[in-house]
Order: C-alpha cells, then structure tokens, then sequence
C-alpha cells in the first residue's frame, strides 16, 4: 500500500495544524518538517501527516521547548524504550530549563516591586525612572545588569 498522496496546499495546511505558512516553511528550512512536494502548478503540497507533525512541533513550541529539543523528540520512536528513556531525559533537561526560569522570573518580580514600591506617585520627581536611571549608569558597557546573563524580555 502507497503513502497517502499529499493534498494539502499550505493555507490549508495552515489552518488544520494552527502553524503559519512562515513559520510551516521555517521549519521545513530548519529540517523539522520535510520539504512539501510540488503540484504540477509549483504549488506545496502536505500530508495529513505532515498537518500532525506540525501540530506535534506547535504544542512542544507551546511548551517553550527549543527547536532542538523539538527535533530530538520528532527522531524518537514510539514504540521504543530506548527512545522513551531518551524522551524522558529531554523533558527532564526542559523541566530544568523552566524551573531556573521560573527562578528568573521571581527574581524579576521583586525587582520591579522593589521599583514600583520606591514610588507613590506624589514626589517632585518620579523616583522609579530615578532608580531605572541609577541602575543604567552603574552598568559598565557590556555587562549585564543582574547576577546570571543578560536581561531577556519574556
């Protein structure tokens, strides 16, 4: 028996798995999905199997999980206790990841109360932008402002 024949033009494919085209031609490039084939019309085509993959890859992106944690977890075998074991070392190494950001992220918290506790609104002057400004000249160039790496917006 042949593999079902793709027929789903990227919209399509789009809609069905909640990726978008950018981002279903992004991961092609990035080696996550393979490459559509081509209608006689140079138009992309997808498998139902290609819309599930693309749905697997959103939710582990919905998991914050990396591109390369994805395609770790995309190369394992179902059915495979080796690949289990490797499954569940990957999510270990993410579950890491989340609970040193969630660490970051209860460090931040208490830095912007500690701003935002510094003023009441009623002074001459606003004393959060004083503190902010405080803060950028006693960063030596390059350095970050916090123990740990460089501030990221998440």
């Amino acid at each position: 028996m042949s593999a079902p024949t793709p027929h789903h033009r990227i919209g399509d494919a789009a809609r069905r798995s909640g990726v978008t085209a950018a981002n279903i031609r992004y991961y092609e490039k990035e080696g996550l999905l393979p490459a559509g084939v081509r209608a006689d019309n140079s138009y992309r085509l997808y498998s139902d199997a290609d819309v599930h993959r693309l749905r697997f890859i959103r939710l582990c992106r919905a998991m914050d999980m990396s591109l390369d944690e994805v395609r770790s977890l995309l190369s394992l075998d179902l059915r495979s206790k080796a690949d289990c074991d490797a499954a569940c070392t990957t999510i270990d190494a993410h579950l890491q990841h989340v609970r040193e950001r969630l660490q970051e992220l209860q460090a931040l918290e208490r830095s912007l109360l500690d701003l935002r506790n510094g003023c009441d609104g009623t002074g001459a002057h606003c004393r959060i932008i004083e503190a902010l400004h405080a803060q950028a000249d006693a960063q030596p160039g390059g350095e970050s402002p916090r123990p740990g790496g460089p501030l990221r917006h998440v």
